[in-house]
């Protein structure tokens, strides 16, 4: 039997500060609520990675208390937070690898179900080619787990086709900023919001997707800050706005062209600023000038005399925040729309400073550090081009490989599944991402997947991607592994290990390792902890942009958290960028880019008249895999429905509860109404978080942004029509 630390400082050293620690049953006899122990972690859904204290009794997670001492939520939770406790002992909860036969899945051994796995991803490879394999990761992996994916697809496999389902989230930000800015990073800590003078959202639902945020922005508007929102929709937060923008969907480019025309037609530049720190501005006043607010509002809705006042807000503030997220990203032109707002924020000189810049929020749970480390299609750790000979060299030193092993750039995640439809790509592993809800047009993923010659999932649920998959391998919730993430604001935080995985589930990392093993290339995969990753990940990424190599478990704990980049040990990380004026290009000026405007990739006409866009509600979390059998979470919005304006409705007889048709140039599918007057006339919107025949993406359409490969999921033509109750009618 273990023996009871003898003190305070040996309790430290064995189970690190975050850890109030009481073994199951206490220490020789203690009271049954002295047996349960709190351990100091961050909840698993959302960018925002709020701290969270765990309950555990026996092995199992009870309960939560609030983290008040953790400086970016202090307490605070959203419907989620509260509630994710729940999942980690639901009865679907996968204990066993399950193997596909004729009569369906049956529970295997790991030696057998790893065994099989091995052996037809190899089988495939030795007749088609390395490339005839590839792999989806996640964004809600620790970013230790990222690293290891990346690591494994290009040396165990050999393979150049790895990407993510962060490429349906931050791909147009992240490609945006590195452009401009050379880092795909918000410049600002979130504690900069509250002390913006002007702040302006445009796509971004913070009240429902990002709701902790809304607190900064709160405090923000209590010092007298003004606040604009642009959206289709008028969210949550637009209820306490300055000035409301209701753009119509898929012309956010020609309002933020047409706000960028006045500033600079005003006067209103930080010519100074754009003189010493940029390049390239010439050609964006070009690129705008024939935007005036006239020509804007023909194309976007929004009056010119909104975009004038708008423009003037941001221009004559010197702590102006333009916050964006999904609503701008999701489009065929989604790296333009990030790229204006970025302009916007150079051309005022609003960035570098407390209360300025312009902030992306990221929406999956380690979004930000999942797309650092190498899991992306075309990066290496660090985030370093896979192109570079350069970042070849390093990463491949450390790696122990021959720079000449490296495959190169391959697929996007949109990208693999067509070419799975091609007959190109026969076997898929799949972690972390479950493409049959997330992707678009649900019909061509299904068909995808079912021409794989093998396909093998691994997670903690039977997933509607899973329930295709030959294998499945019976993986770990989030706090059943250590690990670290890095939040919206680019603060890597500590992800604490709070209880085994149940039955005979095993952590991510030992599946992907054992995996290696048995492909022969367990060498150069010898990780028996999480910790040992990313001691191997910080000398990755050493030198890189995004450098983790200051950045140890310990540091996190004492400083609840450190901005990356830290290139040193005693380097106190990067809360805020920019504040020497130089920025992440090897001249050290950041770049203006030309915007153009162009159509989306499903227009409107008079056969499908409607605009459709999609999105989340604030009870549910990406394809709803989780915050679907969280009971409390499933009474608040149990099922998807349509949001549509009361004219656009009356013009079709539809009332709320009413079964209404939506017909795209791809699918259908029949929802509820709800009818509102907080969407445009023109539009209606659907959550995304259901599957099959609820499933927005069967209506969506597969058009990618040409640089990002994001998908175009924020509009989609559409026509509407009162459908049959149930009983009713033929």
């Amino acid at each position: 039997m273990a023996k009871p630390p003898s003190s305070q400082d040996e309790l430290t050293k064995r189970f690190g500060p975050h850890l109030n620690y009481n073994p199951p049953g206490g220490w020789q006899g203690e009271s049954d609520k002295q047996s349960e122990m709190l351990v100091k972690t961050h909840c698993c859904f959302c960018g925002q990675q709020c701290g969270i204290q765990l309950k555990v009794r026996d092995n199992r997670v009870t309960g939560f208390e609030p983290w008040e001492e953790f400086p970016f939520n202090r307490g605070m939770l959203c419907p989620k937070g509260v509630k994710r406790y729940l999942q980690g002992n639901h009865p679907d909860r996968l204990l066993d690898p399950l193997l596909r036969t004729d009569e369906g899945f049956r529970t295997a051994t790991w030696d057998h179900a790893l065994d099989f796995t091995a052996h037809r991803l190899r089988e495939l490879q030795e007749k088609y080619g390395r490339d005839s394999v590839a792999v989806y990761g996640g964004a809600s992996l620790t970013t230790e787990k990222s690293y290891l994916m990346g690591k494994f697809a290009r040396v165990a496999l050999g393979t150049r086709h790895i990407d993510y389902n962060g490429r349906l989230c931050m791909v147009s930000a992240g490609t945006a900023y590195k452009g401009a800015l050379g880092v795909d990073r918000a410049p600002n800590p979130w504690s900069d919001i509250a002390a913006a003078d002007v702040l302006m959202t445009i796509g971004a639902n913070i009240g429902e997707c990002a709701p902790i945020t809304t607190d900064y922005i709160w405090r923000a508007r209590d010092r007298g800050a003004k606040l604009i929102v642009a959206d289709p929709r008028f969210t949550p937060i637009a209820r306490n706005a300055d000035l409301f923008l209701p753009v119509r969907p898929g012309t956010d480019l020609a309002l933020l062209m047409a706000i960028l025309h006045v500033i600079i037609r005003d006067g209103l530049t930080d010519r100074e600023f754009i003189d010493a720190h940029t390049t390239g501005f010439e050609k964006t006043a070009e690129s705008v000038e024939a935007w005036n607010p006239r020509r804007a509002a023909e194309v976007s809705g929004v009056a010119p005399e909104a975009i004038e006042k708008a423009a003037h807000w941001i221009g004559e503030s010197r702590r102006a925040m333009l916050l964006h997220a999904r609503g701008l990203e999701h489009h065929s032109k989604g790296v333009e729309n990030c790229e204006a707002v970025v302009a916007i924020a150079l051309a005022t000189g609003n960035i570098g400073r407390e209360g300025a810049g312009p902030v992306m929020v990221t929406g999956q749970g380690n979004g930000q550090g999942g797309r650092e480390h190498g899991q992306k299609c075309d990066q290496l750790p660090g985030q370093r081009s896979l192109t570079d000979p350069a970042a070849r060299r390093h990463v491949a030193g450390v790696w122990g490989i021959s720079p000449d092993d490296l495959p190169g750039p391959g697929y996007t995640a949109v990208e693999i599944m067509n070419a799975i439809h091609a007959g190109e790509i026969k076997g898929l592993l799949c972690v972390c991402f479950n493409p049959l809800v997330s992707l678009p047009d649900a019909n061509f993923t299904r068909e995808a997947l079912d021409k794989l010659e093998f396909f093998g999932v691994i997670d903690f649920f039977l997933s509607e991607t899973a329930s295709h998959a030959d294998v499945v391998l019976a993986g770990s919730l989030q706090e059943e592994e250590e690990g670290v993430t890095a939040n919206v604001e680019a603060r890597v935080i500590h992800i604490q290990k709070a209880v085994d995985p149940p039955g005979n589930a095993r952590r991510d990392s030992e599946i992907i390792c054992d995996l290696a093993q048995r492909l022969g290339r367990g060498q150069y995969f010898p990780f028996r902890e999480p910790r040992e990753i990313f001691e191997e990940l910080r000398r990755a990424s050493q030198g890189g942009i995004a450098d983790y190599y200051g950045i140890t478990y310990e540091k996190i704990d004492r400083q609840m958290g450190v901005f990356w980049p830290c290139p040193t040990l005693d380097h106190p990380g990067t809360p805020r960028l920019f504040e020497d004026g130089r920025f992440f290009h090897a001249d050290g000026k950041a770049r203006f880019m030309s915007l153009a405007w162009r159509e989306s990739g499903d227009p409107v006409d008079a056969e499908f008249p409607v605009y459709l866009t999609t999105g989340r509600v604030v009870s549910q979390y990406l394809s709803g895999t989780q915050t679907r059998r969280i009971g409390g979470l499933v009474d608040q919005y149990p099922e998807p429905k349509l949001e549509i304006h009361p004219r656009l409705a009356e013009q079709h007889g539809i009332n709320t509860g009413d079964p209404v048709t939506v017909t795209s140039r791809r699918s259908a599918i029949t929802l509820p109404a709800m009818v509102v007057r907080t969407i445009r006339p023109d539009t209606v919107f659907i959550p995304y978080h259901w599957p099959g025949e609820r499933s927005a993406n069967r209506l969506t359409h597969r058009t990618l942004d040409p640089r990002s490969k994001i998908p175009e999921f924020k509009v989609s033509a559409c026509r509407i029509e009162k459908a049959a109750r149930a009983g009713e009618g033929s």
